[in-house]
This record gives C-alpha cells, structure tokens and sequence, in this order.
C-alpha cells in the first residue's frame, strides 16, 4: 500500500513539474513521463525547487514541499504539494496542507523578500477533488490540466 501511494503521487509531482518545465521553456521532453526532474532547475528569473528542503533561519518542521517556484521577477513564491489520499480524506487533507506550510510561507517571506502562497493538490485515491480545487490549479504555471491530473492519478493506482 505504501508503495501504491508513493506511485500515484509521484506520477502526478511528475506531470505537473514537467508543465511547469515547458511553461519556462526548460523542458524539450514530448511527454510527461519521460520527464525526470531535477532538483534545481534555474532559468531566466525563475527557480524551481523539487523535493528540495528549504533552509530557514530558523527550525521548520515541514520545510521541503514537493515543488517551489521562486519568481525573482515579480517577487513570488509558490510551494505547491500534492497529496493522495483516501476519499472520504481529500477536505481535511486540503486544510493540512494549508496549515502545514504557514510556518514555511513566513519564513520564506522574511528571508528571501517574497510573497509567498501554498498550493495544495490534493486528488483522492479514486479522484475525487474538493469543491475549489480547480481554483488551486489554475495558479500552477504551465496551465496543468485536473482532468489529466486525476487521469494520472487513476492510472497510477494499480488494480
């Protein structure tokens, strides 16, 4: 079951690290699953963070969010985490998320000087989304697709 869940959350990481690649011109792979991210990847003004932990000043507890962007150029950051849990999970795991990063998004702003914001992506297990989740993804750069988030999801979850 473990093994399931690090698949299906993977797969989905995967997709949505490789829009964001090719919205920054950075990625020349035709296809999402033949992407492989790397940890740091710098282009023009922007960063993007993989499964990178963030150093802070002063001691997180939750400091290393599946993707971060750092935009030097309009001075934002977004720490964008996915999860995949059960159904009957997705609203609480929504509000988890948004309380986890709190600390995080503080930090961010008063070391790097960015306005910071967490976008939690969370699909259950057999896709279900919260109301508003689309609201979520939309503030994802490279206009990643929830239905093929869900699709990579669903297809992830072996039978």
């Amino acid at each position: 079951m473990p093994d399931e869940y690090k698949n299906r959350h993977g797969r989905v990481e995967q997709y949505l690290h490789w829009k964001i690649c090719k919205h920054f011109y950075v990625n020349t792979y035709s296809y999402w699953y033949e992407h492989h991210p790397e940890s740091v990847t710098e282009v023009q003004d922007f960063t993007i963070l993989w499964d990178y932990p963030i150093h802070t000043d002063r001691t997180i507890q939750v400091n290393r969010p599946d993707i971060v962007i750092k935009d030097k150029k309009n001075n934002t950051c977004l720490l964008i985490d996915m999860s995949v849990p059960s159904d009957r999970n997705v609203s609480s795991k929504v509000y988890e998320k948004l309380a986890k990063y709190k600390d995080l998004e503080i930090e961010i702003e008063k070391m790097w000087h960015l306005k910071t914001n967490t976008i939690p992506v969370v699909i259950g297990a057999l896709g279900l989304i919260k109301k508003g989740t689309n609201q979520y993804v939309e503030k994802i750069p490279g206009d990643p697709s929830l239905q093929e988030i869900q699709k990579i999801e669903l297809n992830s979850t072996e039978q």
